[in-house]
């Protein structure tokens, strides 16, 4: 009887129903394959679409039991595999050697290839890919993320813009987003790549599945071929990461104040409207119970559609809500340096007198609630006295357009300069 002599690659999916690694598509038998519906993979499974495109292309093949196990997590191998396949993405200038010695035979060209298009840096490993470990989303973010740099350098300078972004992830607020995967996470969301959980957290440590692979796959390919400002979101983080508020493309009406409205007890010379300016600067309070620092200003549009009412949109309102009058959601990020143990929250509202920024109260939605957003009311107790020195929280406020109301925000810093815009026609 003649032995069958099967590659490496051959064998993981004919006997795994893995991905199909690099080399020709595959035969006959594998194309038919291709066009039948599998059993656990009904026409109203969220990515029903995407797997059997995925399959037509030849980056998986179903199981022998006639199941593809969408759920079923994918290893680095097998997803360096699918990227080194992607027969548009380009070759980055200077790719590293491939220096892993933990890759299994049938994935080394694959990995290799997957390096040589830019997703995969070696240099950021010690010498060990951990090949055979699933796929966690917070490195499948990584990868795609360095993959785009190669595709267009706008990807490389906007991760490097989101270092210091406020990212739409309850990751992000509670502080467990890890530093190395934070960029990548943010232009995953900014460009919708990839999205939060019911649960609002990205899932960094999560499994990435077959299923999700197949969507990626696809999402992957239309990002690649869009310029990064063309994503409004994307801006948006880029925006916030640089200067510290998002109000040029959510409110972009407002401007620097004229001289004419500026006090005349304000120099002029020192007026501006870029925030990076007075964020993080001690601003100047009308009372002195506590020191304040605007750390990032985000401003939501309830009026707008979709994705152009503003990436954190999500975080802070809930879904339907709208306001009266034509005004704008205004959350600011506040820290405060309180000078007395008795200071309350309606004392740290007569710090600004402004609708705009307001210390005394929190965004009260299901959604920041869900997000975990640092609120007022943790750093606080009976009476509304503060039980935390140095309190960080989200404050919610309105900026107007409405001419009958004041729709100026100025905040002067102790160290000079003073940020003032106010609502043109």
């Amino acid at each position: 009887m003649k032995k069958m002599i099967l590659s490496g690659v051959t064998a993981l999916a004919l006997f795994t129903g893995g991905v199909i690694g690099s080399g020709s598509n595959g035969s006959s038998v594998e194309a038919a394959q291709a066009t039948l519906k599998f059993k656990d993979v009904p026409s109203t499974h969220w990515a029903a679409a995407a797997i059997n495109s995925a399959v037509e292309q030849g980056f998986f093949k179903g199981y022998s039991d006639g199941t593809f196990k969408p759920s079923s997590p994918v290893t680095k191998a097998e997803m360096a595999s699918i990227l080194g396949r992607l027969t548009d993405q380009p070759n980055a200038a200077a790719p590293e050697a491939n220096n892993f010695t933990d890759v299994p035979e049938w994935a080394k060209s694959g990995v290799s290839s997957a390096i040589a298009k830019g997703f995969i840096i070696p240099s950021n490993y010690n010498g060990k890919l951990d090949a055979k470990a699933s796929l966690t989303r917070g490195e499948m973010a990584t990868w795609l993320a360095q993959g785009l740099t190669v595709v267009d350098p706008d990807y490389k300078q906007a991760l490097s813009d989101v270092t210091n972004t406020v990212i739409p992830a309850k990751e992000y607020f509670t502080g467990k987003l890890a530093s190395n995967q934070k960029n990548a996470v943010a232009v995953a969301l900014g460009t919708g790549l990839m999205s939060v959980a019911n649960d609002k957290n990205f899932g960094t440590d999560r499994t990435t599945t077959r299923a999700e692979v197949a969507v990626l796959i696809s999402r992957y390919a239309n990002v690649a071929k869009t310029k990064p400002a063309d994503f409004q979101g994307l801006n948006e983080l880029r925006e916030v990461g640089l200067t510290g508020t998002n109000l040029s493309i959510i409110a972009p009406k407002y401007k620097k104040t004229p001289e004419k409205k500026i006090s005349p007890n304000v120099d002029y010379n020192k007026v501006t409207d870029d925030f990076s300016k007075v964020r993080n600067k001690n601003i100047i309070t009308d009372t002195n119970y506590a020191d304040l620092k605007v750390k990032n200003w985000i401003i939501v549009n309830t009026f707008a559609k979709g994705s152009a009412r503003s990436i954190y949109y999500p975080v802070f309102v809930d879904e339907g809500f709208t306001l009266l009058r034509g005004a704008y959601f205004s959350f600011a990020e506040l820290e405060l340096n309180v000078k007395s143990s008795t200071m309350n929250s309606l004392q740290a509202g007569s710090l600004l007198n402004s609708a705009t920024i307001n210390p005394m109260n929190s965004p009260k939605s299901v959604s920041f609630a869900a997000y975990a957003g640092p609120s007022i009311n943790a750093v606080t107790k009976s009476k509304g006295i503060f039980t935390v020195k140095n309190p960080v929280y989200w404050s919610v406020g309105l900026l107007h357009f409405d001419k009958e109301l004041i729709s100026d925000v100025s905040l002067v810093s102790k160290e000079g300069p003073t940020y003032s815009v106010i609502a043109t026609d």
